[in-house]
């Protein structure tokens, strides 16, 4: 009980400081309202244009794939470190994680799921007559 109460007294405590923070810069804040006060600034370059670019879903695919197999290549590094007092069970776990990873890279590649951007050329140059580049 004294450990629920514990968290319980630091969250309030937390909370309360957070508050108190945003309280205090809010009063003391500095407060100017001048014409270029909202328009972004990047570096002296002036704004051309919006930053609301359309991306492609495929982009995002190949986010999220690379972020799922650099999480498996920190899975194995794990293993590796602590490979010897794993013993025989951790290295039959290990492979049977390598396999399912490699079945998941070979399912993907089979589905064309890389192909996204090669696709998309090969379509562009065909739509307007161009041939390949060479």
């Amino acid at each position: 009980m004294s450990a629920i109460l514990s968290l319980a007294v630091y969250l309030v405590f937390v909370v309360l400081l957070v508050g108190l923070l945003m309280l205090v810069t809010h009063l003391l804040g500095e407060r100017h309202f001048q014409r270029g006060t909202g328009t972004p600034y990047e570096s002296g370059v002036p704004v051309t244009g919006s930053a609301r670019l359309r991306f492609a879903a495929d982009f995002y695919l190949i986010a999220v794939f690379f972020v799922i197999f650099d999480i498996s290549a920190v899975f194995l590094f794990a293993w590796a470190v602590a490979a010897r007092e794993l013993g025989w069970p951790g290295y039959l776990a290990a492979v049977v994680f390598m396999a399912e990873t490699v079945i998941g890279l070979a399912y993907l590649w089979k589905k064309g799921a890389f192909d996204r951007g090669a696709r998309r050329l090969a379509e562009h140059r065909e739509r307007h007559g161009m041939g390949r580049a060479g």
